[in-house]
Order: C-alpha cells, then structure tokens, then sequence
C-alpha cells in the first residue's frame, strides 16, 4: 500500500500569515548588548598596545632572550622532581581542606537551601575571597607562618574555597529540589533529605568542580614559590635570580609535563563521573 501523498492547499484555501519581522528593539538582547560592549572595551583599550614608545629591537630582544634556554640544564632534574613532589602535595591538601570547607559554605550560599539574608552574606564573602589573588594570599600567609609549604597550603585553600564555594553553591541551585522536598514532607531530617535526595544528584558536578580545582592548584602551586611558599616555584625563582635560564627551561619543561599529564588524565576522570547515572 502506498503512501498517501500530502494534499496541497486548494485555491482560495486560507493561507498562514506572512512572518512579520521584528523592530530592532525588539531583536536588542542581553547577548547583543554584552557583545557592544565588549567591542567598546576593545575599542577603548589600544591604547596598552603603544609599549613604552622608545624604539627598540623587539624581535632581537626576543631571540637573545629564547636563546638563553636552550639547551636545558638536565643536571636539575631530580632536585626538580622533588620540588614537583612538594607542590603536588602542596595543591593536594589545601583542594582538600577547601572542599571540606566549602561544602557547608555553598550550602549557605545556596538560594534554594539557605535564607536570603544568609545568602546575601555568604555571597558577599565568596566574592571578597576571590578578589584576592593567590599571590597575594601567599604573601599574607608568608607574613603569619613562615616561608615554608604550609604557607602555600594556607593561601590555596583560602583562594580556592572562594571559587568552590562558588561552583559548588552554583550546583546545588541547578539540581531539582523534588527529591528533597518529598523526603522532608515525609518526616526526614535535613541531613536524610541532603543525604538521600539532593546529594546522589549534585554528586557528580561536585567531584567534576573539586578534580578540576586540584588540577588548577598544582599549576598555582608553581607560581607561589616565587614569595617563599614552598614548590616548585621556589626554585623557578632562584634560577631567574641568578639568571640560569638553562636550567630554569628545564623545570618549566617538567611543569610543562605534569600539566599535560593532568589534563590528559583530569578530562576522562572527569568524563567518566558525569557519565555516571545520577543515583550511583
């Protein structure tokens, strides 16, 4: 049996109205304007691109410069895996410490968990944290403790709880509440509803956030050595003190591979927890 053919419409049969184009107000959208805008940033911002003005051998400089790493002192490289040794555990207890304190922090920051008011606050305190770079809380932790690894592990942790506790709190308010809301209408505590309804669903984006943080930790435990808090930073700054670029490139070539490694790495570990059904 064939298939019946569409019927076309017969003459005088009532045709759709014709699309009626919008005004261009109407067609005017946050996206829009976010784009206009961010061209009249560029716009206003050439003026970074003079440089100093004085006339100088820009690609000469550069040469002279890039030479000066090549070849690379190998002689480093096991005092080099050992400082790489110090700033993998560097980054690994302070992404610890911050996830542990940021849970309950993006609990409170949560609008669908927490008061306005309580929000409001957390928020705000989020935000001041992740003003101050991580230098800059290197610095400060420095001043309190000392030049020593735990300084960086005090500074990482304060800088990524502001982060965390961001993304994390971001979770919470993405996942659907009905899970929850059942439990506690069925007489179960906070910690049940959490545990039971909303935990197994933001689970994964937690582990995604928290593998990914790590990842960014150990790449910023490489640039804090440079004010005394331990890592492989700390040695990337004698070297340019005492301008031994040779081997400077060579611990940039380890950090280079280390960073390669956890990308490699971080990308399947985080597609595979995504991936996990949402009640695993």
């Amino acid at each position: 049996m064939s298939e019946p053919t569409p019927k076309t419409p017969r003459h005088g049969a009532p045709q759709p109205p014709p699309l009626r184009e919008l005004p261009w107000q109407a067609r005017i959208n946050a996206s829009t304007l976010s784009l206009v805008g961010f061209i009249i940033l560029a716009l206003a911002s050439l003026g970074v691109l003079g440089g100093s003005g004085r006339s100088l051998d820009t690609w000469g400089n550069l040469t002279r410069f890039i030479g000066r790493f090549f070849p690379p002192d190998l002689s480093v490289v096991d005092d080099a895996l050992a400082a790489i040794g110090e700033t993998v555990q560097i980054a690994t207890m302070a992404t610890l410490f911050s996830i542990v304190l940021s849970l309950p922090l993006a609990a409170a920051g949560a609008r669908t968990l927490a008061p306005r008011g309580l929000v409001l606050v957390v928020r705000l305190m989020m935000n001041a944290i992740r003003t101050i770079p991580s230098l800059v809380w290197a610095l400060i932790a420095v001043a309190i403790v000392g030049a020593n690894p735990l300084a960086g592990v005090i500074a990482l942790t304060f800088y990524s709880m502001g982060y965390l506790g961001k993304f994390f709190s971001d979770a919470f308010e993405s996942v659907d509440l009905t899970t929850e809301r059942a439990l506690r209408a069925s007489g179960a505590s906070r910690i049940q509803s959490f545990q039971y309804g909303l935990w197994p669903n933001v689970r994964p984006l937690v582990w995604s956030y928290a593998l990914w943080m790590l990842e960014y930790n150990i790449r910023s435990a490489a640039i804090i050595g440079f004010v005394g808090a331990g890592g492989i930073g700390l040695q990337l700054h004698t070297y340019q003190e005492y301008y031994q670029w040779d081997r400077f490139a060579t611990v940039l070539l380890m950090i280079l591979l280390l960073v390669s490694l956890l990308d490699f790495v971080g990308e399947r570990v985080r597609r595979q927890i995504t991936r996990k059904p949402l009640g695993d």
